[in-house]
């Protein structure tokens, strides 16, 4: 009984919080605000918030408008907003911004999002290494990011590529639109059969963690990765599958944590790449590295473009037509080096990496919730917190007074959870 009542209750607040949530976040109206068109939600909130693109889903939008936010979302038709309009956006009064992975967050913005009185910014995306974070700190404006979200999707993707490259997909799909198929043949688009390989991936965080689990549960491959980061749990994890494969009539699969990533290059079949992006990891597969690898080898990335010397792997892929690789990212996206396009052994594709509805309407929850949490004054829960209760709790639940993921709540001394 009392379960019962306690469900009602539930049930009856989170109603209340939603019809709050949609008087407060009337339908958009479109208008031009310092001389930038926009769509306005929430016209009469107290506080501005900018959104640089418009964002997939409604719940965002109702995070903020229950933070008494006002919210602009700009609707220029320039892809990738440059300073000058972003600023022109910012104006003389902003108290917080959710802005793109393909925009230049540094000093510039941050000083002038600063003087329009800006508390908040958060980034429309997992990586940051497109945010100066020492220059929002020395501004005192907290960054956030969307960890969590985009864990299962990435990995996906970097599944799917590993297996449109090693079974030739695209390059069939070519040729039967092309008209070229007139029959069965036994030499025709032959590929690697990915089960029992060894799959390396470097970087074993979250997501390198999801792909190697789908390349090792589905496909029963070896495992070999390398991290900067002991991971016991994850081993432990890949140790236990083995020995269920074992009791089931299985060959178990073997289990390598190496020792260096150049380990894993030699050794592996597959080489997915999970690594963040920074001075260390700039160019990271270059002209040597790439020789190192197997000359059938698979490599992928769908971490960051500028991990890969993208010159060096089109000669590569020239040189060696068995080599394959699988790409979401770019080292100057939009664009891509000279050739890559001419490249059959190449799999690409533009940066859908986060793309399903589930995942890019999450990433758009936490960056306003970061904001949302940050201009209501919530503490900040610690990194690595479990924070998918964002996407679904209703406003106002005891789970959701707190700000999700700062990435520099420690550098500005921020109230922590």
């Amino acid at each position: 009984m009392l379960t019962s009542v306690a469900s009602a209750v539930r049930q009856s607040t989170a109603s209340v919080f939603r019809t709050a949530t949609r008087a407060m976040s009337t339908k958009a109206v479109e208008t031009t605000v310092n001389g930038m068109p926009v769509k306005v939600y929430n016209e009469r909130g107290d506080q501005r918030v900018i959104v640089t693109k418009d964002l997939p889903g409604q719940r965002w939008v109702d995070i903020l408008a229950y933070a008494n936010c006002r919210v602009e979302v700009c609707t220029d038709p320039q892809t990738i907003l440059d300073n000058g309009k972003i600023k022109q956006l910012i104006g003389d009064k902003c108290d917080g911004v959710i802005g793109q992975l393909t925009e230049d967050w540094a000093d510039e913005l941050f000083g002038a999002l600063k003087k329009a009185g800006g508390k908040a910014f958060s980034n429309y995306a997992v990586g940051y290494n497109n945010v100066n974070v020492p220059d929002a700190t020395k501004h005192g404006i907290p960054v956030g990011n969307t960890p969590g979200v985009l864990t299962e999707t990435t990995a996906e993707i970097a599944a799917a590529l590993t297996l449109a490259a090693a079974r030739r997909v695209c390059e069939a799909d070519v040729f039967m639109r092309s008209g070229q198929y007139q029959g069965w043949l036994p030499t025709l688009f032959v590929g690697k059969l990915l089960q029992h390989k060894t799959v390396g991936v470097i970087g074993a965080g979250r997501i390198g963690q999801a792909y190697a689990k789908m390349m090792v549960e589905g496909h029963k491959m070896d495992i070999i990765y390398y991290d900067l980061f002991p991971q016991p749990k994850f081993k432990e994890y890949l140790e236990n599958y083995s020995k269920f494969c074992g009791a089931n009539d299985e060959r178990p699969i073997k289990v390598t944590v190496a020792k260096d990533p150049e380990e894993v290059l030699k050794v592996a079949d597959v080489v997915s790449l999970h690594m963040l992006l920074d001075k260390t990891t700039h160019h990271f597969i270059n002209k040597e590295r790439l020789h190192m690898m197997k000359e059938d080898a698979i490599l992928v990335n769908a971490a960051r473009g500028p991990v890969i010397d993208e010159v060096a792997l089109v000669a590569h892929l020239k040189a060696n037509p068995e080599f394959r690789c699988g790409l979401d990212v770019f080292e100057d996206e939009p664009a891509m080096k000279p050739g890559l396009e001419e490249c059959a052994n190449a799999v690409i594709v533009p940066h859908i990496a986060s793309a399903s509805l589930w995942t890019r309407g999450g990433m758009a929850t936490m960056a306003a919730s970061n904001v949302a949490g940050i201009l209501s004054g919530k503490p900040v829960l610690p990194q690595g917190s479990y924070v998918l209760d964002f996407l679904e709790e209703p406003l106002g639940s005891p789970k959701m007074e707190f700000t999700p993921s700062i990435v520099n709540d420690k550098d500005l001394g921020l109230k922590m959870a």
